[in-house]
This record gives structure tokens, sequence and C-alpha cells, in this order.
């Protein structure tokens, strides 16, 4: 099973490449499959992974198939194989 990931802004370029094709074994999460690509770049989950909470949510907004996952089932959302996740940093400031 295969899924495209796209990541935007400072996640491409902590990772150093914005498009990504992941083949997933049995794990099919949205958790597992942002475990596993925070694993390819400690500079990436630096600034996905919020370090209080180890939750990617307050620092991206997370679409899967062009709709963000707290319509779905959260990091609980099962993909299928073809499935499009997009991360789209979130910017704070004041």
């Amino acid at each position: 099973m295969t899924v495209e990931i796209r990541l935007l802004g400072v996640f491409k370029e902590a990772l150093g490449n914005g498009h990504i094709s992941l083949t997933l074994g049995p794990s099919r999460r949205l958790r597992d499959i942002i475990t596993r690509l925070t694993a390819y770049s400690h500079g990436l989950e630096c600034v996905m992974i919020d370090p209080e909470l180890r939750d990617p949510r307050p620092n991206a907004v997370i679409l899967v198939n062009g709709k963000e996952i707290g319509v779905l089932e959260g990091l609980e959302t099962k993909v299928k194989d073809g499935d499009r996740i997009v991360f789209i940093p979130v910017t704070h400031g004041g």
C-alpha cells in the first residue's frame, strides 16, 4: 500500500523534500505514518511535533484527501492505498 505525502513550508525545508511516496505495511493509521515520517528527519520532528503534547496538531493542518483530520478520526484516521496526505504548517505569532 502506498500513500502520497506533500509537505509545505517549513516542513518541506526541514525534510529537504516536499513530496514523498510512502509504502506502508499493516499499520495504516495517520498517527503511525507521522511517526514514521518524523523518524526520517530530526529537523522535521522538531518543527512538526509539539514537544509537550507529542502531537503535530498545534503546528500543522493535516489533510487526508482534501479533508481536515478534525472531521475524520483525527490521528486515528485510517488511510488507504493511494490516499493523499498534506501537511500545512501553522504560523504562530502575535
